[in-house]
């Protein structure tokens, strides 16, 4: 039996095979998926779970090392980009225009999609070597 942790199968199994620079995407409702990248779908209504919700839980069993955002976050929803910068503390984040982050997103392993309707509440995080420097 597995410790209490994601209780989501399908996002702990993602989380547990990452390898360092590996990708995961946690996307609001509205991110277009790539049809070859797994999607996790949890949306059940509007706003339930949201993104910073689900993304606290993401961040309790994932070592982060970087992540990417979409530039328009910074104008368009800036709130949720300050939640995100105080969720990862000092990790890099690096901001491209959407349409580079939604190629990107082709490149990660998953795409978590929340119920999230704020415009661009979407992060690549990136695979951290679990704490070792390299």
């Amino acid at each position: 039996m597995k410790k209490i942790g994601i209780i989501n199968a399908p996002i702990s199994n993602v989380i547990a095979h990452l390898e360092h620079t590996d990708m995961l995407t946690v996307a609001d409702a509205g991110l277009p998926i790539p049809a070859s990248t797994q999607r996790i779908d949890l949306a059940l209504k509007p706003g339930v779970p949201g993104f910073l919700e689900t993304l606290d839980v993401i961040l309790t069993e994932m070592f982060v090392e970087k992540a990417f955002v979409s530039e328009e976050i910074l104008t368009i929803s800036p709130q949720i980009y300050s939640e995100i910068q105080k969720r990862l503390g000092d990790i890099s984040i690096e901001t491209m225009p959407h349409l580079e982050f939604k190629k990107l997103t082709g490149s990660t392993k998953a795409v978590i999609r929340t119920a999230e309707f704020t415009p661009f509440s979407n992060v690549i995080l990136v695979a951290g070597a679990w704490g070792f420097t390299l």
